[in-house]
């Protein structure tokens, strides 16, 4: 008696001899996807019948919403040495703010490396029906691919281990996210400064540049020079530089583990069940305020196609006076950093944001900083780690040329 045919083996030869996919070959020269990195995006891929890599991105959705995303890639590539790929990227047609999009219009360009930590940009082609290719050779046995250059947790560990005991560094715990993870306040400089400002990055999981930027900015104000120490006269820095880490580890794209946006409904309480993140985040920020030491500028960091500073427009009482501040920041950035893609227009407001929701309630300057994950116009060039700390450097001399320009 003849051995059951296994289910997977019909449905993959009905599917190949459709035209749907073509069973992997031995002859082809992938071997294998390995999402089983850290900060490895979830996919699954098959291969079309040109041999093209169909590599379908998996969703992350948001909690009692339609929203969907699916924008974060790294992975890593075993293939034939000298191979050439074509990879075809899939499962692009995001929901974002209940509206139907896409982020193919925002895949560009992808990075790969050999060891992981070197990193090159690599053209993405545009495709028909919301879908993105990208052709590469193989310099050896394998390759990384990632949409921007990645900052795991176990970069951001070593770098937080390398400032903790700095003088002028206190680390403190603020709480754990849903998975149990610390979530750390890093602050830099002297409580007593007149000026407070609060920066937080990595709310949605993708977004790496952030934490580049937070690196930045904290390595400079940690030399010994005479300008920094005019800075810190003025301005104490409190940081948040990972705020979803359970996304960070398990290579999700938007929301945290419970399918919360943690730069969403900052408009309301925090839900400590559901984004206990943000609910440890606004504990401390009431404890702050009831010290009298409440922030004087949030900045919240984000990565997207378009690179603009986004400045809400809520029903607060002097907001014209909001927005002559914000102007002024605005032209600070691009006198003293590499920013050139402009703020966001008189008429936007993203009510829930961080930026939004920490100006309606709490009455505090705030805004959110997107970084151009394709392209830095001001220094045209691709993005890389290196340019976002940089960025970072320069963001120390705004912030004391800010509060020089808004001083009471």
């Amino acid at each position: 008696m003849n051995a059951p045919v296994p289910l997977t083996f019909v449905l993959a030869a009905l599917l190949a001899a459709t035209g749907g996919f073509a069973a992997p070959a031995s002859d082809h020269p992938l071997e294998f996807i390995d999402t089983g990195i850290e900060n490895g995006s979830p996919v699954w891929y098959e291969l079309a019948p040109d041999g093209t890599v169909l590599v379908h991105l998996l969703y992350d959705h948001e909690r009692n919403s339609p929203n969907r995303a699916a924008g974060h890639i790294h992975f890593r590539l075993h293939a034939r040495p000298g191979a050439k790929l074509t990879l075809e990227f899939r499962n692009l047609d995001n929901v974002w703010n209940s509206t139907p999009g896409s982020v193919a219009r925002e895949l560009k360009v992808v990075v790969v490396s050999e060891d992981g930590r070197n990193w090159r940009p690599v053209p993405l082609r545009a495709l028909p029906e919301n879908r993105v290719q990208l052709e590469l050779e193989m310099p050896g046995p394998q390759l990384h691919v990632a949409r921007v250059e990645p900052y795991r947790l176990s970069d951001y560990e070593r770098w937080l281990a390398s400032i903790r005991s700095h003088p002028r560094v206190q680390v403190e715990v603020i709480g754990r996210s849903v998975q149990g993870r610390e979530l750390e306040i890093v602050r830099v400089g002297n409580p007593r400064a007149p000026h407070r400002v609060f920066v937080r990055a990595r709310a949605h999981p993708w977004e790496s540049g952030g934490n580049w930027v937070v690196e930045g900015l904290v390595n400079r104000l940690l030399q010994d020079d005479e300008t920094t120490a005019r800075y810190l006269e003025r301005y104490c820095v409190y940081l948040q530089p990972m705020a979803n880490k359970d996304g960070v580890a398990l290579g999700r794209t938007r929301f945290n583990v419970r399918g919360k946006d943690l730069n969403r409904n900052w408009d309301q309480p925090a839900d400590p069940e559901l984004a206990p993140e943000n609910a440890a985040l606004e504990a401390w920020l009431v404890a702050m305020i009831h010290r009298d030491q409440k922030p004087d500028l949030a900045l919240e960091l984000h990565n997207d196609g378009g690179g603009r500073l986004h400045i809400s427009r809520p029903p607060v009482p002097e907001l014209a006076r909001h927005l002559e501040r914000m102007e002024r920041l605005e032209a600070l950035l691009r006198q003293h950093t590499w920013f050139t893609e402009g703020a966001t227009t008189t008429a936007f407001r993203n009510a829930g944001t961080l930026g939004d929701g920490w100006l309606e309630r709490f009455g505090i300057d705030a805004v959110v900083h997107e970084f151009n994950c394709n392209w830095i116009a001001g220094l045209e060039a691709h993005p890389t780690g290196r340019h976002w700390r940089d960025y970072g450097k320069g963001l120390a001399t705004v912030i004391a040329a800010y509060f020089d320009a808004v001083a009471d």
